[in-house]
């Protein structure tokens, strides 16, 4: 075979791996925002059966100026969890586990943490599949594939752009 054609067959069998390594992250990133939002949905639903929003729970530092008036042995902080309030936080609940198709009765409290930490798990994995994105795209732009549709100025300028932590 003709050098120029090893060539060439070698850099179209690199593009094709890059691609498929992007499409898997993007199929990846769309199951991760829908188990996001199955999350994101239970937790709505434990905050609407506790009557609680993120916003209505007294922040902590509430919570210290109203032991701070009376004399009682009582400690001053009291934990209140955003999510439980006021709720029975060992009220029995049924839940099931991320990931699995196992139904449980656990604590309300210990229901919405599981929630709450996989959440987090989530939200962490898809920055990183953002970034497994952009570096795929870059490039796959770099040798040339998407120049017909964006310039590679253009894409290059998207894709080195750096996430800030808020």
């Amino acid at each position: 075979m003709d050098e120029n054609m090893k060539q060439f067959q070698k850099a179209l069998t690199e593009l094709e791996v890059e691609a498929e390594h992007l499409l898997l992250a993007r199929n990846q990133l769309v199951e991760n925002d829908r188990l996001r939002n199955g999350d994101r949905e239970a937790l709505t639903a434990l905050r609407r059966r506790a009557r609680t929003t993120k916003s209505s729970v007294p922040s902590p530092f509430e919570s210290i100026m109203k032991g701070v008036g009376g004399t009682n042995s009582r400690p001053l902080i009291k934990e209140v969890c955003t999510t439980c309030g006021n709720h029975d936080s060992g009220e029995q609940t049924w839940m099931m586990f991320p990931g699995t198709d196992v139904f449980a009765r656990v604590p309300f409290h210990a229901a919405h943490t599981i929630l709450e930490a996989d959440q987090d798990r989530l939200d962490f994995e898809a920055k990183k599949l953002q970034s497994i994105v952009k570096e795929k795209s870059f490039l796959i732009s770099e040798k040339g594939v998407l120049a017909d549709k964006i310039s590679p100025g253009v894409l290059r300028s998207l894709v080195t752009l750096n996430d800030k932590p808020k």
